[in-house]
């Protein structure tokens, strides 16, 4: 055991995840993991607070994955700090973290076999990110059979990654249920992400017009709007300043996350934009 305490385990290859996975059950204890690709924040944490609520044993998995990536996104420049990442997973208590190499998550280079998403991955992350979710959906699955947990927990800040795996595990018989917690917001409404770092001081006030703009969606929701085009339109305005270039701003159905003509409880409200070389995403489901 390579660990940063006695309470937490730290390990980096899968034979020591599987040996550790089957003392856990060996003691008739469940088991609830934490897929994360680090620089981990309160949003992360959340996760973990979901999982405890989840299951007896609580596992963390560390790994910027490669295959999410494409040719002009920001693999090497996506922020790491291992240790920073342990004393937070510690001071949460979780009981494993899984911090594997490129070369022990893909032994023989890039999967020959790898998990295609349908239909509900080609609109907008999909559209924008050709292969992201190609990767995304891989690497859930190889943790998937590697921990073999009970349950899994995503954050709904990436609804549609978080949506696909879902299904995924319902339309592979994973066996694994797929729990999704509620996004984390900075004090200004900023939905936490790693990639929050990367704002200027000023970038950071202008990436504030995402979450203004499904505020005030929600707001019109609230008010008795329920003409999607007209909370489209109000999402789109909201991203209209200046230092943001808007990609999507979409109002769906929440499983098959097609355009919807009415909104209606439940219908999620979704944004993306970059601001300055920062790309970020953030939602709101209609309540």
């Amino acid at each position: 055991m390579s660990a940063a305490t006695a309470e937490m385990r730290l390990v980096h290859t899968r034979d020591e995840v599987r040996r550790a996975v089957r003392g856990v059950r060996a003691r008739g204890r469940t088991v609830a993991l934490v897929p994360t690709m680090g620089y981990l924040h309160e949003g992360h944490l959340s996760l973990v607070d979901r999982a405890r609520e989840t299951a007896d044993f609580v596992a963390m998995s560390i790994f910027v994955n490669p295959l999410q990536f494409g040719p002009t996104e920001d693999l090497a420049r996506y922020p790491r700090d291992l240790e920073r990442d342990l004393e937070m997973a510690r001071g949460r208590g979780v009981d494993l973290v899984f911090a594997p190499s490129a070369a022990e998550m893909y032994p023989h280079g890039e999967p020959q076999v790898s998990v295609i998403p349908g239909a509900l991955a080609e609109r907008m992350e999909g559209a924008i990110r050709p292969g992201h979710f190609r990767g995304v959906l891989t690497v859930v699955a190889k943790l998937f059979g590697i921990f073999q947990p009970d349950v899994a927990v995503f954050g709904q800040k990436d609804f549609q990654q978080a949506a696909l795996i879902r299904r995924m595990a319902d339309d592979l018989d994973l066996g694994v249920r797929v729990e999704v917690a509620p996004i984390v917001r900075e004090p200004d409404g900023l939905a936490m992400s790693s990639r929050n770092v990367y704002l200027s001081p000023d970038e950071r006030e202008r990436a504030r017009a995402l979450s203004r703009g499904l505020e005030r969606g929600r707001a019109l929701f609230a008010a008795g709007e329920r003409d999607a085009e007209a909370l489209r339109a109000s999402l789109g305005s909201a991203l209209a300043v200046p230092g943001v270039e808007a990609e999507y701003a979409e109002v769906v159905d929440a499983l098959t996350l097609e355009p919807v003509a009415r909104a209606a409880p439940g219908t999620v409200l979704l944004v993306a934009a970059r601001v300055g070389r920062t790309r970020l995403i953030d939602n709101a489901v209609l309540d």
